[in-house]
């Protein structure tokens, strides 16, 4: 999926586009059943390795890609009570956050497949 992809549809869903200002995600997941997060991190690990942190709280600040990111956001939700019933995150790494031409291969195929995951778990979680 990419800011241009509209062929992602899912009554029920809704897909909201970030830069990762914590105000504004705590404003897109407050109160949601499920929130689903995906952000691309610097990774040590091959181009496009994907990690799923198994709680919210093991999404340390700085982990994002953005300045001030995803683990404060969490850690603000959690002390305003401001967090979904259920969050997923899924972590895709990568090496070089500049302009450039596009994604490498390896991180196409981990965006892909985190989107295929996406859509099978908001199926379920809307049935």
């Amino acid at each position: 999926m990419s800011r241009s992809d509209t062929s992602w549809s899912l009554e029920g869903a809704t897909l909201a586009v970030s830069v990762g200002e914590p105000s504004r995600l705590l404003d897109l997941w407050d109160g949601a059943d499920l929130a689903v997060v995906v952000d691309a991190v610097p990774s040590t690990d091959e181009p496009g390795h994907v990690h799923k942190p198994d709680a919210v709280g093991m999404v340390e600040p700085g982990t994002s890609s953005h300045d001030l990111g995803l683990g404060i956001a969490t850690r603000l939700g959690e002390t305003l009570g401001r967090m979904p019933v259920v969050m997923r995150i899924y972590l895709i790494g990568g090496v070089d956050f500049g302009f450039g031409t596009g994604l490498s291969p390896p991180v196409v195929r981990a965006v892909t497949d985190v989107a295929d995951r996406i859509t099978t778990l908001s199926r379920e979680a809307l049935r």
